[in-house]
């Protein structure tokens, strides 16, 4: 297993079972054709193997779980859920497979945790296909948001540490998978396109291009390649959501946004619960807020008047009698609570990395 991993993840075009022996030094192939197509091992029990060591090296109450997917290029049309598809890592639509990724990072580091792969309806249809390629006969169609639902239970019932997730738009979206974290009581950054709607405001763009030029503050997410990573960043409260929190909200909901300094038409949105605390003197509580927490005894937030003088707030609260304003607020901190500025910047970008 060590040999077929370290070859997996060493140079080289195809990763077969004689390619990876070469690179193990392995006299044959052999080893590896028993390891892939007769031995009996269970990849789930691996997996939790994997998830119980990493919680002993890397665990930290502020550990986040990080999701994304990627593409693997395929030449042929044998490949289980191979097809041709969109290919983040060929940025274009290519003949490839799927595969779903959660990594966890803490100020320890980071390390993949869990895995799925994505089958498309052209192969859960099919069952001859799927039966030729092993797939077991349970395996129905799931969208890429629900397998990162599922991915997020297990690191939920494993004995990771986990105080928040964070991914892209495409899993941000997912009205379901949010609702499943907040219920968890899991605190997260999710981007989400510009298109969004959000409870009670519309277009998540329309709601934030409202906002007034002083509920922006500028601030680094971190150092990247060419030093500090700035940004201006404005936050807003949202409504409660009556069919969700009832009479007596245990939270709240936040949309933040992030607008480049040398593009300013090019802003990027979130949505996070609780993304700050208002209460000047409450330190925070890392199951829900991994981020933006209120650290000193100054206020973490400074309400500003919306750009239309408050109707808008008002125009909401008496359609939808919800039970908080919808002011504009300027976050004084980006840093995130504990964690090394790398995973800040994963968090506060929306932009996962994974490093081997």
């Amino acid at each position: 297993m060590r040999a077929y991993v370290h070859g997996l993840l060493g140079p080289g075009g195809r990763k077969n079972s004689r390619q990876l022996a070469e690179h193990a030094g392995h006299p044959t192939p052999a080893g590896l054709r028993h390891l892939l197509g007769r031995a009996c091992w269970n990849p789930d029990e691996v997996r939790d193997d994997l998830q119980e060591h990493v919680a002993e090296r890397l665990g930290d109450p502020a550990g986040v779980l990080i999701t994304d997917d990627t593409g693997f290029l395929k030449k042929g049309t044998v490949s289980a859920g191979v097809q041709r598809q969109y290919s983040g890592t060929a940025g274009r639509t290519e003949n490839c497979r799927t595969g779903v990724f959660a990594a966890y990072a803490s100020p320890k580091g980071r390390a993949l945790v869990d895995q799925e792969l994505y089958l498309p309806k052209s192969w859960t249809s099919d069952r001859d296909r799927c039966q030729a390629a092993r797939i077991p006969e349970e395996r129905e169609f799931a969208t890429k948001g629900d397998l990162a639902k599922a991915m997020a239970k297990r690191a939920l019932a494993s004995p990771l540490p986990v105080a928040g997730v964070t991914a892209d738009s495409a899993y941000g979206q997912e009205r379901w998978l949010r609702r499943m974290l907040e219920e968890a009581g899991l605190g997260y950054v999710l981007a989400v396109p510009k298109s969004q709607h959000v409870h009670a405001l519309g277009r998540i763009d329309f709601a934030i291009a409202q906002a007034p030029d002083d509920a922006w503050e500028r601030h680094s997410c971190g150092n990247g390649a060419k030093g500090p990573r700035v940004y201006d960043w404005a936050a807003a409260q949202l409504p409660a959501m009556d069919d969700f929190d009832g009479d007596q909200p245990t939270h709240q909901r936040w949309v933040l946004a992030r607008r480049s300094l040398a593009r300013p038409d090019e802003t990027a949105y979130y949505l996070a619960p609780d993304v700050v605390r208002l209460s000047p003197c409450r330190q925070p509580t890392l199951g829900y807020s991994p981020v933006l927490p209120c650290r000193t005894n100054a206020a973490a937030l400074t309400p500003c008047e919306p750009a239309d003088g408050g109707r808008l707030g008002r125009r909401t609260a008496d359609r939808s009698r919800q039970r908080c304003t919808n002011h504009y607020w300027t976050p004084t901190e980006l840093d995130v609570y504990g964690l090394p500025s790398n995973t800040a910047s994963n968090l506060l970008m929306g932009l996962p990395e994974f490093r081997t």
